[in-house]
């Protein structure tokens, strides 16, 4: 069988049908072009031309540009290398520059100014970039805010219902390094507070106290270093709380636990040294806290509580505490204290202190038990006889959803002739009330609190207090 090829006939196209079949192109363009554009004007034609001019001479200014500053990077780049091989120290390696020292990079190289023929050469002294600004993004603050407002009143004679403003607390952080942690508190409050017994006529001032102010070094988890002002690890309270009502279920402090400037028994602030961590214990938990620092004043009046700057004696307060948070009971913490200063009121003989403090607590989200008991020893140096204070509270509370009821219990009972506090006496009580959360960051608390007085009549107090954070 004959096998059937593909043939392909090519033939000359003559230039008359050339031009006729361009000719019919041209007419077919013609007639699909809308009328529009063949009214355009002459003058129309020109602006298009003109705009396409100015774009390209954008381009072409633009490309000289990307062309000059690549050209200056690729000068600095060498200048960086050598730079870095010239400051090498004695042990060939690489120069760290110190904190505050930053070497120059592209952005700053590409403003430099034209090497000189000396400088082109590695065999030459290369001076060091000048130092500048730490960046401080590095350390970066950050603050957190707490207020509350209050409206109360009490029974007691010559007493006011009134509206006042609560502290006004700032907390402030910053991580340093990885090691190094600052923190502090810096509270505004009307008192002033910054002192015991406020003179009448200036209870509606406002102060500013810096109530924390401590740098901490942590090496592990066994080993934490502070340095500052501190909250002093007598029991419980004092540690798990700081300045801000909004922490806290109730409207208030224990009267044991209240701050020193509001007539408090305890040295609840310390300026000194304390080491806090883990003790290795197993399923126990075991902490410990250890602490030395100036102590306080003999509550003496219209006087800093805190020795913030100078200690009134050569004494040192010690204050030791251990811990336990065991694993298999999630939200217990039980633990023991002991502290011990010398106070020298002013007309009178050295005073020992002793505290000793125990504490049993159990706090889950929706459940909290805080039970703690407290013994304050004075004995002054010379006499016989020795002043106990026994003291302690118990507060309970359970969450339903948006509302937490509580109740608390406190007791306080000083001897008459306490040679340190001798205004507190007896004062004990009941207190009951119920937070409600309408929102994350607030808190409205209702609480009525009764306070019985040794050779005094009792009194009864409420309580509305709206808390917040910021």
């Amino acid at each position: 069988m004959q096998s059937h090829e593909l043939v392909t006939w090519r033939f000359p196209i003559p230039p008359v049908l050339t031009i006729l079949l361009r000719a019919a192109l041209l007419l077919g363009v013609l007639l699909n072009t809308p009328v529009l554009c063949a009214q355009q004007t002459a003058s129309g034609g020109e602006t298009d031309k003109a705009t396409i001019g100015m774009l390209l001479e954008r381009i072409d200014r633009l490309e000289a540009r990307v062309a000059q500053l690549e050209s200056a990077r690729q000068k600095s780049e060498p200048e960086e290398v050598r730079m870095e091989a010239a400051q090498r120290d004695e042990t060939g390696q690489p120069y760290a520059p110190p904190i505050g020292t930053a070497r120059p990079g592209p952005a700053q190289a590409a403003q430099a100014p034209a090497q000189t023929e000396a400088e082109a050469h590695p065999e030459q002294e290369v001076e060091h970039p000048e130092p500048e600004r730490m960046d401080m993004s590095k350390t970066l603050l950050r603050v957190r805010g707490f207020g509350d407002i209050s409206l109360n009143g009490n029974n007691q004679k010559g007493s006011t219902t009134s509206f006042s403003l609560g502290q006004l607390n700032l907390f402030v952080t910053s991580d340093i390094s990885e090691k190094f942690k600052f923190l502090s508190e810096i509270v505004f409050e009307a008192g002033p507070d910054n002192f015991y017994e406020v003179p009448a006529g200036r209870t509606n001032e406002f102060s500013v106290d810096v109530e924390r102010y401590l740098l901490q070094y942590s090496y592990n988890d066994y080993f934490n270093l502070t340095a500052g002002r501190y909250h002093t690890a007598i029991g419980f309270y004092n540690t798990a709380y700081h300045h801000s009502t909004w922490f806290q279920t109730t409207t208030g402090r224990p009267l044991v636990f209240e701050f020193e400037d509001r007539g408090g028994l305890l040295p609840i602030h310390n300026v000194g040294v304390s080491a806090s961590g883990r003790i290795p214990s197993g399923p126990l938990g075991l902490h410990y806290v250890a602490e030395i620092g100036n102590g306080r004043t003999s509550r003496s009046p219209l006087e800093e509580p805190v020795q913030n700057e100078v200690d009134e004696n050569n004494h040192k307060a010690f204050n030791l505490a251990l811990l336990a948070r065991p694993t298999g009971i999630h939200g217990l913490q039980v633990g023991f204290s002991g502290y011990h200063d010398l106070l020298t009121p002013a007309g009178s003989a050295p005073v020992n202190e002793y505290i000793l403090a125990a504490h049993a607590v159990y706090m889950v989200p929706n459940f909290e038990w805080l039970n703690e008991a407290l013994l304050i020893r004075h004995s002054p140096q010379g006499a016989s006889r020795v002043f106990n204070t026994p003291s302690f509270y118990s507060q309970i509370s359970k969450r339903f959803g948006s509302y937490r009821p509580y109740f608390r219990y406190q007791y306080i009972n000083a001897p008459n002739s306490e040679p340190i506090f001798p205004d507190v006496q007896l004062r004990a009580g009941p207190s009951a009330g119920i937070r409600y959360d309408p929102a994350e960051s607030v808190a409205l608390k209702f609480q009525y609190d009764y306070t019985s007085l040794r050779q005094q009549p009792g009194f009864s107090t409420l309580t509305l207090q709206l808390g917040f954070t910021f």
